[in-house]
């Protein structure tokens, strides 16, 4: 049986639960895809599974010890092998996305379906740039165009612009034709100016909830926020969208969609190939910039989710995967 190696984690807690193994190579089925994982990502969404938060998500992630041992939602890589029924994809394809609720990216091959949230890579960019586009962009993509239904002219707030989707969400802001509004820390204040956006305001000097009827859309993408404190900055018919999932947000959502001029939005994409399929148009078309803060080797995965941990990391932190002492599959 060929191996693979792995990052493992038979317990929920801290960073130091994740162990570089040797563990078999998946055999794709019918209608299954191989791919050989160049890049993967260390994000906040892992962060919570490694430590098995919120604690209702256990019904899902499993109650005293992880279902899923190998996690990794986000991948930039090769297909190898294909399914006797697959169409879509073929072998040598460079492709990126999402491995599903299933994880395993974090090896150095993972099995997805056909129908996964993966397609083609855009030209011109690395394994590493293309694995830091997956989730921010589509998300930031979801919320401002689907769910905010951004307009050109628009004043847009980005809270927590200098993360994964708010370096995207700034950048997409700006092309939807928004005057867009960064909000960071000190050190982050060039990046955020060099992504596009009209204003910054540094939080450690400044309140932007005081700014009153401001904003058509409030973005926050970190859950540093909440809804009573950004009202007072929200145009009436305003629009605050929240990522970070909690009963609050979702009671606020389902309350202000029937009662409220001012709308929270609360919501999930989950089929993402549309999406993928938006910004690899304009990656190609350099309307659109990966920022990839770090990069660790897979032996470092330790190292990538305590900076994570932090809650300050800047754009993404991949994990390119190396594949020197890997048998061919």
């Amino acid at each position: 049986m060929k191996t693979m190696k792995a990052i493992v984690h038979d317990v929920y807690g801290s960073p130091d639960v994740l162990e570089l193994r040797d563990i078999p190579i998946p055999v794709p089925k019918a209608k299954e895809i191989l791919i050989k994982v160049h890049a993967t990502t260390a994000t906040t969404a892992e962060g919570g599974m490694r430590r098995g938060e919120p604690a209702w998500g256990r019904l899902i992630l499993g109650m005293r010890e992880p279902k899923r041992k190998v996690l990794g939602l986000e991948v930039a890589g090769e297909v190898v092998s294909v399914g006797s029924a697959v169409t879509r994809f073929k072998v040598g394809e460079r492709v990126f996305g999402f491995t599903g609720f299933g994880c395993g990216g974090y090896a150095q091959y993972v099995v997805v379906p056909e129908s996964a949230s993966v397609i083609e890579m855009p030209k011109g960019v690395s394994f590493d740039e293309a694995v830091g586009l997956v989730d921010g962009s589509t998300t930031a993509l979801h919320f401002l165009r689907d769910r905010g239904r951004i307009q050109p002219g628009q004043k847009v707030l980005i809270h927590g612009a200098s993360g994964s989707i708010g370096t995207a969400a700034v950048q997409l802001a700006r092309f939807f034709g928004a005057e867009v509004t960064g909000v960071c820390s000190t050190r982050n204040l060039e990046l955020v100016k060099s992504l596009g956006a009209h204003h910054v305001v540094d939080y450690t000097k400044e309140d932007f909830t005081q700014a009153e009827d401001a904003y058509d859309i409030i973005f926050d993408v970190v859950g540093k926020s909440s809804f009573a404190a950004c009202k007072a900055a929200l145009k009436d018919g305003g629009r605050y969208l929240i990522t970070v999932m909690g009963f609050a947000a979702i009671a606020q959502t389902l309350w202000t969609a029937l009662f409220g001029r001012k709308k929270v939005i609360f919501s999930m994409s989950i089929e993402k190939v549309e999406g993928l399929q938006f910004i690899k148009g304009l990656v190609e078309a350099g309307k659109l910039r990966p920022v990839v803060e770090s990069r660790y080797p897979m032996a470092r995965m330790r190292e990538a989710h305590q900076l994570v941990d932090t809650g300050h990391k800047r754009g993404s932190v991949v994990i390119s995967v190396d594949h020197a002492e890997t048998p061919a599959t």
